[in-house]
């Protein structure tokens, strides 16, 4: 490991960007250092401007070039029992602790220290940065950069987006739909059940509906599919309501997410889902004509599908892997192939590791990286 990846690496990783918080000082950083070498760093803000996504250009602005896409946000700590502090970096035992250090703050990191290497090369066709907000709690930064890429660089041969994959490359990945339902019912004394509507028990049972889906899907399950599990999931990750033991609650919210494969539309589980919602209203607004069931989507992430193309055969040529594989997380690779670019994951770390408690990399795998990277300048250079 090159002591310029271990100082990016624990630059990036001491920089707390969960997706609550706001990412700027990590993107002005990013954009400091990139200044440094002569390259222009480019933001494109959310509408608040509390957030951007950044992308710059190293090498001349011609066709042909690669572009590293990866998201600059991470998720929570909040309760989980780390052994060190998770913002600042430690290395122990072939291993580099830290929140990111494996989703997926290292695979930038290494890069951005090799802009120095880059711009002396000099590269012949460039690399362009690709560094999104708020990827964790929906791929919501990435579109409108994606925008800003299509119109303002020059047709790139391949986007590499570098989530860990212990460096192997990933050609699909499931989509992502996380909704929010609210069940509005009506409050009485928990005696008296005839006069209320429960939303914690109706939410119950639209929870038991999705759960049925679910089982459903995985009892028609093709044991042929790659993805593990081998068909679309259906998920509840919180649940919010009531007020005490002896009323009856009055509104309940649940959040929940789809992840369907390629190639299963999403929306027909929420047909299905607001269908049997509209079999209950009628019993609960008997009782309380302004009961409600409602869902909003919250994000909406397409999958990545597995079509080949110049991504794949950079990538496999590059790492040596002549397989290649399918994971079941969503990531903005979707969003690229949605506007026609060659797409693959490909980066360091595993992750069997993310979003853990002391979640770490190991060297070997940031190791990994650097000689993919270089042999990729070293093309990018004749």
């Amino acid at each position: 490991m090159k002591p310029q990846s271990l100082d990016m690496i624990a630059r990036l990783v001491g920089f707390d960007t969960v997706s609550r918080n706001s990412n700027l000082d990590l993107i002005h950083h990013v954009r400091d250092h990139l200044a440094e070498h002569g390259v222009e760093g480019h933001l494109v803000m959310n509408d608040a401007g509390t957030k951007a996504n950044l992308f710059a250009t190293v090498g001349p602005n011609v066709e042909g070039g690669i572009v590293l896409s990866g998201h600059t946000d991470v998720v929570p700590v909040d309760g989980q029992p780390w052994d060190t502090d998770p913002f600042q970096l430690v290395e122990k035992d072939g291993r580099l602790y830290g929140r990111g250090t494996c989703d997926m703050k290292a695979f930038s990191a290494i890069a951005l220290a090799m802009v120095p290497d880059w711009v002396r090369a000099p590269l012949k066709r460039p690399i362009h940065f690709a560094l999104s907000y708020d990827e964790e709690i929906g791929c919501f930064g990435a579109p409108s950069m994606i925008d800003r890429l299509v119109t303002d660089i020059a047709r790139p041969s391949a986007v590499i987006v570098g989530e860990p994959t212990s460096m192997r490359p990933i050609v699909a990945h499931k989509g992502i739909a996380a909704l929010r339902t609210t069940v509005i019912g009506h409050e009485a004394h928990s005696s008296q059940v005839q006069r209320g509507v429960s939303a914690v028990m109706t939410a119950a049972r639209l929870i038991a509906f999705i759960d049925d889906m679910m089982a459903e899907n995985k009892s028609k399950a093709d044991p042929a599919c790659r993805f593990e599990p081998p068909y679309t999931t259906l998920h509840v990750g919180v649940v919010h309501g009531g007020t005490a033991l002896n009323i009856i609650s009055r509104e309940c919210t649940f959040t929940w997410d789809i992840r369907a494969l390629p190639g299963d539309d999403w929306r027909g589980y929420l047909k299905r889902f607001e269908a049997y919602a509209n079999t209950l209203l009628p019993a609960m607004r008997a009782i309380a004509p302004g009961a409600s069931i409602s869902t909003e989507i919250l994000a909406d992430a397409p999958p990545l599908q597995d079509r080949g193309g110049a991504a794949q055969e950079l990538v496999q040529a590059l790492c040596g892997h002549t397989h290649t594989g399918v994971v079941p997380y969503a990531a903005e690779a979707g969003q690229f192939q949605e506007r026609g670019f060659s797409v693959v994951l490909c980066g360091p770390g595993s992750i069997d590791q993310a979003h853990q408690p002391n979640e770490y990399i190991d060297i070997s795998q940031v190791t990994a990286c650097e000689e993919f990277l270089e042999k990729l300048a070293v093309g990018l250079a004749s």
